[in-house]
């Protein structure tokens, strides 16, 4: 089963946990793919600063606070992935609403202790 997921709010700064997110997915073999405000290169994936529309997105995992998610709103519903992943400060119950009314599963979560306990 692929579990693509699309990082979005990813960062070039290795602190951030955006950015460990993607070594650990890409250590998992998940394929992963990644907006952020910067463009540049986390191990073998590409950030892009455009918003693509992607194909075949399972998940989406926050790494944006509830006050820059607005204007990825119909980004995100337009990829109609399975689920996002609400990293810790990403909380939005407007976000939760419209992903259900789309039938898309939110989860407020850590990607990386997801990962790390094979809950992902």
């Amino acid at each position: 089963m692929s579990k693509k997921t699309l990082v979005l709010g990813a960062s070039l700064k290795e602190e951030r946990y955006s950015n460990i997110a993607i070594y650990r997915l890409r250590k998992f073999n998940i394929e992963t793919v990644a907006i952020g405000l910067r463009e540049g290169m986390v191990d073998d994936v590409k950030i892009h600063k455009e918003l693509i529309p992607f194909q075949g997105i399972n998940t989406v995992t926050l790494y944006l606070n509830a006050q820059r998610q607005p204007q990825y709103y119909d980004y995100i519903l337009g990829l109609n992935p399975e689920r996002v992943i609400f990293n810790p400060g990403t909380e939005n119950p407007e976000l939760y609403r419209l992903l259900a009314e789309n039938n898309i599963e939110s989860e407020v979560a850590c990607t990386l202790v997801m990962l790390g306990t094979n809950q992902y």
